[in-house]
């Protein structure tokens, strides 16, 4: 007996030892539980060239339409990679496609295991890490100098008027300049994200950013930080909770420190880097999940991960692999939770929480994979393989239905 999920979600196929999992986990631990309406878009590497990565673009258009997605990591293709793939370009990633066009932030929260303790002494509860998904660096416009002259910021308002002309740099000889720029809009839509993850996980906020040297720019996000939290102060107060801004080196190392338990706001690329961080401080990239959250509540879940490259390159070999697959398993839970959440049927949500009970029981119960086995307390003696761990869970969910 299968149960049946109201509205369809959509998937995401990704790239390399990810896809593998991606395709045990829906074979053996989604499919044969759930009636389950999945639209499928294949972003591997192959197809999205083939496609001039239109299927990125169409595949979050599908999250806009039926509200929740989950998503296989994928590669992001460098010089290397387009000579392997035989590509024809460096496609941009998909993640930050898929970000600009729902305009989303990006929530990323370690997964607690007991045996499975952080390398950070002080870290008793989650740090989530909240990350603006939008401009600076990754959509960047940037210029190699090959000799004297001058760069310079200029704009030119829409509405007619003197144009604004800023001085980067007087060159002398070759170097390098970058422009970068966010909106008003998007800063603010990942303020009022984070303020209102934050009050639904009753946890504080941090925000941190560099307004002492970027004045106008990273000054411009806190101004506007500052503000979304005026507006909703006595909420903030009611659920106990508090906003905290700092210096960004402040806020590193403060959060070495702290004990958890808060989300830390960062600035695109900042989330980027300590989301890494904190999830290898926890343990394991393979036990850090991600949500895209966009502010008309359209959710996009994966794992904090990438492709495990090093696994793909022996599974081809056909050597076996011991490749986490938690972190996946959580992207599909997410996602089922809370398509069970939206509509209305507690016994999809139930499901969701059940696979993950499962699978955090599996992993205290010693069975695990080679990354988790090599920091594990009490220490395990044996690992299991890729397939291994996903059939034990298998079995163990049926079980745990059944009865």
């Amino acid at each position: 007996m299968t149960i049946k999920v109201k509205n369809p979600i959509v998937e995401m196929d990704g790239d390399e030892m990810t896809r593998i999992i991606w395709q045990s986990i829906k074979d053996k631990l989604i499919r044969p539980f759930l009636d389950i309406d999945l639209k499928y878009f294949d972003l591997g590497m192959k197809h999205r060239d083939d496609t001039n990565d239109t299927v990125t673009i169409d595949a979050a258009e599908a999250i806009k339409t039926f509200g929740i997605g989950v998503k296989c990591a994928t590669i992001t293709p460098n010089a290397a990679r387009v000579t392997e793939y035989d590509l024809k370009q460096q496609w941009k990633s998909p993640n930050g496609t898929i970000r600009s066009i729902l305009d989303g932030t990006v929530f990323r929260k370690p997964i607690i295991i007991k045996n499975i303790p952080p390398g950070v002494v002080a870290w008793k509860k989650p740090i989530i890490i909240g990350r603006h998904a939008y401009g600076d660096i990754y959509k960047n416009s940037e210029l190699v100098i090959d000799g004297p002259g001058t760069a310079e910021i200029i704009f030119t308002p829409a509405a007619g008027g003197e144009k604004k002309t800023v001085l980067i740099h007087n060159f002398k000889g070759p170097g390098v300049v970058m422009g970068t720029h966010n909106t008003e809009k998007s800063i603010r839509s990942f303020a009022l994200a984070c303020i209102n993850y934050a009050l639904s996980e009753k946890v504080d906020i941090w925000f941190g950013a560099k307004d002492t040297i970027s004045k106008q720019y990273h000054g411009f996000f806190r101004d506007v930080f500052a503000e979304e939290v005026e507006k909703v102060k006595d909420k903030i107060q009611a659920a106990g909770i508090q906003y905290r801004f700092m210096l960004i080196d402040d806020a590193v190392a403060q959060v070495m420190k702290s004990s958890g338990g808060m989300l830390w706001a960062c600035m695109n690329y900042d989330g980027d880097v300590m989301s890494d961080m904190v999830a290898s401080g926890f343990g394991s990239l393979g036990l850090m999940t991600s949500v895209l959250v966009s502010p008309d509540g359209k959710f996009e879940f994966e794992a904090a991960h990438g492709t495990v490259m090093r696994h793909y390159y022996e599974h081809l070999k056909g050597n076996p692999t011991s490749t986490n697959s938690v972190a996946s398993i959580f992207a599909w839970t997410g996602a089922i939770a809370k398509r069970g959440e939206l509509d209305n049927t507690p016994e999809v949500v139930n499901f969701a929480s059940t696979l993950e009970e499962v699978v955090i029981n599996t992993v205290e119960d010693g069975i695990m994979t080679k990354d988790l086995m090599l920091i594990a307390e009490p220490k395990v003696e044996k690992y299991a393989l890729t397939e291994e761990f996903i059939d034990v869970v298998a079995e163990r969910l049926k079980a745990k239905l059944t009865a």
